[in-house]
């Protein structure tokens, strides 16, 4: 069922949420009429839209790094839009009643034809897990199974560094930089996708995700993209939020050593 949230969340509740990490059977889409989809798997009449989540901190916590008018700006006006304008789109497409975000995102994408909603499910999907990405105090190094398992995937805690930083220099146009577990190859990887793009669209387990729209950064950072990466890399990114959804991601995709604590 969709779900309704404006309340303040923890670093970890959109991953406790989601279920992104689970096989999903894409229904088949008929053309019915202009506008109007049919689905086999017929969705209950669900009266209820998906709510403007809250990021699990003030508006001014990430400061001096990210300023609260970027914030009121980015969470508060583009964010929303997203939310209003896929409430918009689902008022009138009852087929798409009953499915989590998790699920809308992939339905929507219809196997890299995607519908006219994709762009805004995806788009509050990412921002979502993007505010948990971040925490006030963050950056530096993860500790312990993070760090272990980076230096595994990555040669060195170093060499993942630039390869995100270069991955988000060299993005062309707007989109995101993600922090990914590969399910097939068992490793982190680092990814960036295009526009509303998510990688677990083909099984990858987000871990981190930057926003590189223009409006992340502008407000603060002019057209310094390689200070505003690497304020994110050095002040902001939650190594707690992630070390959470790594803990998740291997009770489904066996890691091996080293084992990634929770608590």
């Amino acid at each position: 069922m969709a779900f309704c949230c404006n309340k303040p969340c923890s670093a970890n509740s959109h991953l406790l949420g989601s279920d992104f990490w689970r096989p999903f059977k894409i229904p088949k889409l008929r053309y019915v009429k202009k506008g109007q989809y049919d689905v086999s798997r017929r969705a209950s009449k669900v009266l209820a839209f998906f709510g403007l989540t809250t990021p699990p901190y003030k508006l001014d916590a990430l400061e001096p790094y990210l300023s609260q008018k970027t914030l009121e700006m980015h969470w508060g006006a583009h964010h929303r839009d997203y939310v209003e304008g896929l409430n918009e789109q689902l008022k009138n497409n009852d087929p798409l009643y009953g499915y989590t975000l998790d699920e809308l995102v992939k339905v929507t994408y219809n196997n890299g034809n995607p519908l006219i909603e994709f762009n805004n499910a995806a788009q509050v999907w990412n921002h979502d897990f993007f505010w948990e990405s971040m925490q006030p105090g963050g950056g530096n190094m993860p500790r312990e199974g993070v760090l272990r398992q980076i230096e595994k995937d990555f040669g060195s805690f170093t060499n993942f560094r630039e390869k995100f930083v270069d991955a988000a220099l060299t993005l062309f146009g707007s989109g995101w930089i993600w922090l990914v577990l590969k399910t097939k190859e068992k490793r982190l990887a680092v990814v960036k996708t295009s526009n509303a793009i998510n990688p677990f669209l083909w099984g990858d387990i987000p871990i981190i995700n930057l926003d590189m729209w223009e409006h992340a950064y502008y407000l603060d950072y002019k057209d310094e993209k390689g200070k505003y990466v690497n304020t994110f890399m050095n002040n902001l990114i939650s190594w707690d939020a992630a070390t959470v959804r790594l803990a998740r991601a291997q009770a489904f995709v066996n890691l091996g050593e080293p084992k990634i604590p929770v608590a």
